[in-house]
């Protein structure tokens, strides 16, 4: 898969994660998917409304107990509903996630994996002392792994 998104956006996703750090950051991207090309025509910042407790008591890692919004997100379910609607409005569809993770690198965590869906670009932006250093975008392949999208088109979409 390709995802075509311009600077811009990318911009927004920076300015986000700097902003919020040293929490993580997330949002959703709108767009149109043809073929293997995943075009982001909007990026909508959302709140991370991360709770620990939302896991439950049966947690197969005790250790998530202890994880907060410096090192896990959630985007409340009303947001993407919202973003849906908002999409059906403009003809476009939910097209990935994006989030930050502080302190360390752009690469999916196994929580990221496990709650990843196959459909989905994953932007994940690396926030190292308050500054973005890096961007990759990840899609889960058929076999429930992570793949770094191939190209990361910096398109000036009108």
């Amino acid at each position: 898969m390709t995802i075509a998104i311009s600077q811009d956006q990318i911009q927004i996703i920076v300015d986000r994660a700097e902003n919020i750090y040293p929490e993580e950051c997330c949002g959703i991207l709108l767009g149109t998917i043809s073929g293997s090309l995943k075009t982001v025509v909007e990026v909508i910042p959302t709140a991370n409304v991360w709770v620990k407790s939302e896991l439950g008591d049966d947690l197969a890692d005790p250790t998530e107990i202890s994880r907060t919004k410096t090192s896990r997100y959630t985007i409340d379910p009303q947001d993407i509903f919202q973003a849906t609607k908002r999409g059906r409005y403009l003809e476009l569809e939910i097209v990935g996630f994006f989030h930050s993770h502080p302190d360390n690198p752009a690469v999916p965590s196994i929580c990221d994996r496990d709650l990843a869906w196959h459909v989905y670009s994953y932007p994940i932006v690396s926030v190292m002392q308050g500054k973005v250093n890096d961007f990759k975008s990840w899609v889960l392949d058929d076999l429930g792994i992570f793949q770094q999208e191939e190209e990361i088109s910096f398109l000036k979409l009108p």
